[in-house]
Parts: C-alpha cells; structure tokens; sequence
C-alpha cells in the first residue's frame, strides 16, 4: 500500500467512524429517554469514538478497505421503559433511530456541500482541501448505514422495525424467519459475489442518484 492509498483510507476512515458513532449514540440516547438507563450506566451514552468501537469491525475491516464494518452493539433493556411506553414500541423507537440519525447527517452533508458547490462559493472549494471529498464520503458513508440497517434481517435494526409493528397473527412466522437471521445476513453480504446482485449497493445508488441528480 503506497502513502496515498493510505491517506484516501483515512480520509474514508474518519466519516465512518463518526458516522457508526452517532448510529450507536442514538440507539443509547433514544433508550435512555424512553426510561432505559442500561446504555447510560455503561458509558455509552456518548459521542466518544472510542466507547463504541468494534476492534474489528469498526477499525481493523475499514483501513484494509474492506467496505463493510459495524460497532458494539448499545444493549437495550426494555423492561426499563418508563410506564406508558410498551416493549414493542419502544424497541421500535430506538431501532429507528440508528438509520434516521444517519439519514440526517446524510442531509446535513448533502446540503453542506450543495451550498459549498453553488456559483458565489465555487471559488472557495480550492482553499477547503479535502472538505467536499469528506462531505461526498460523509454522504455516502450515511446512505449506506442507514440503507443497509433498515433490511428487515435480524439482527440489523429493521428487523426490530418490522418487530415493532408485525400483527399477533403473523408473529410465529416472524419469529421462525428470525431464527435464520445470521444465515441470512452472510447471505445478504455474499449475494453480490454468488450472484453478481447487489441489493445493497442498488439501493444506496437509487438515493444517491436521486440526490445528486434528482436533487
């Protein structure tokens, strides 16, 4: 690996780091205000980099370009919810707030760099070195955590939506779909190699494409 590859990985590093954090700081804090005080009590409620990293998936797999990663899980006691707020439903609600976290710093970036690109500011873009790259990467690091985080396989936090929201009736054929979720999961992340289809990848590129040429 020669010194710019390694610097282009640093420059990808940095956004998925900060990205994957705020994912699991909004899992913790939304538990936290529905009455779990678990996430809290073990020093997750933060946007420190370091409480939340994955020796592998979050440092090790991303700087040797491997383009998939994941932090520590935030636990989640649902038990904890304070009264009015149902086990289903707040499991929903804190699930959910991975993927929207992410989907915000998506829009924030998006909006960052169409102002940056606009004709009044073009002439600053040479002066901000790597910004727009970052804010591309930022864009696109977002896209994926929240695309990939709302497939509705266990354990990723769409299938905890689905949870949240599946009727009584089709709950025993849910819980047995949920039973093969980790063959599912490696089969999603495989599916491009064995098949060439990339679910993941098409979905990122339909938002993507529909904000940058859309929007």
């Amino acid at each position: 690996m020669n010194v710019n590859d390694l610097i282009e990985r640093l420059m990808m590093f940095i956004p998925f780091l900060l990205s994957l954090t705020v994912h699991e700081w909004a899992h913790a804090w939304t538990a936290w205000k529905l009455g779990d005080d678990t996430a809290k009590l073990l020093g997750r409620l933060s946007l420190n980099p370091l409480v939340h990293m994955d020796p592998i998936g979050t440092f090790l797999l991303p700087l040797m370009g491997v383009p998939f990663g994941w932090a520590k899980p935030v636990p989640v006691n649902p038990l904890r919810f304070r009264p009015g707020v149902s086990l289903r439903g707040g499991m929903l609600l804190v699930a959910a707030a991975g993927p929207i976290s992410n989907a915000l710093i998506a829009t924030g970036a998006f909006l960052a760099f169409k102002l940056l690109t606009q004709p009044q500011f073009v002439g600053l873009l040479p002066q901000l070195g790597p910004v727009p790259f970052l804010l591309i990467m930022l864009i696109q690091v977002n896209v994926v955590l929240c695309v990939f985080n709302l497939f509705p396989i266990p354990p990723l936090d769409g299938s905890k939506i689905i949870d949240g929201v599946i009727p009584d009736s089709l709950r025993p054929a849910w819980n047995q779909y949920c039973s093969l979720g980790p063959i599912l999961l490696i089969g999603l992340i495989l599916l491009p190699q064995l098949t060439g289809f990339n679910p993941i990848g098409e979905a990122v590129g339909f938002v993507m494409r529909l904000l940058f040429i859309g929007g």
